[in-house]
Formats: C-alpha cells, structure tokens, sequence
C-alpha cells in the first residue's frame, strides 16, 4: 500500500487540507506542541467534531498528553523521539481496523 502524505506548518493549513472535499484523507498525524493558535489536542478535538471515524496519532512528549490523548487517539499518545516505522505501523493497523469495520 502506498501511503500519501499531505504536511501542514500548523493546525490552521491542516484545518485547510481537511476541509477540501478534493482531498482524501485516512490518519492525522500531528505533534501536540505546534505553532499557531491551535495546538495538537485542538486539531484532534476538531476531527472528532467535525470528521467521525478520522484517526489521530499525537505525538509529543508533554506530561499532559497521556490523558488527553486517551479521549482523542485511538491507540494513545505516541511519544517522542519516535522511529518513523513505528508509525507506518500503527498507520497501517489504523486503516486495516477500519477496513474490518467497513467490512461488517
């Protein structure tokens, strides 16, 4: 499977990205500590809110994130530094869940 990836500065060009029906998105991977006057938990609380069934993977290594992040990912809270196969990993369990679910 080939993965494409859309990258955004901050939370504002995501928001961008996410709303453009043009544009397919399957998993949000943002940083909890970002520019802008959204961080990564706000971003995450907009695709719950406005894009159901969208995954999030937050990375970050602030102490606040582990409860958070427990609302707004699935699998949790990825901590920094991470090695980037562990999140095509978990990119991939994301969407073949999701895949299943399609299936039922």
């Amino acid at each position: 499977m080939a993965i494409k990836s859309w990258q955004a500065a901050n939370a504002e060009e995501a928001l961008i990205v996410l709303q453009n029906p043009d544009i397919t998105v399957d998993v949000v991977f943002s940083d909890i500590e970002m520019p802008g006057s959204m961080d990564g938990f706000a971003l995450s609380q907009w695709v719950r809110a406005n894009r159901p069934g969208l995954d999030v993977i937050l990375a970050g290594s602030v102490s606040r994130a582990a409860s958070a992040a427990a609302d707004l990912c699935e699998e949790g809270t990825l901590p920094k530094p991470y090695e980037s196969q562990v999140v095509v990993d978990r990119i991939r369990r994301l969407m073949a869940a999701r895949a299943a679910r399609k299936k039922i």
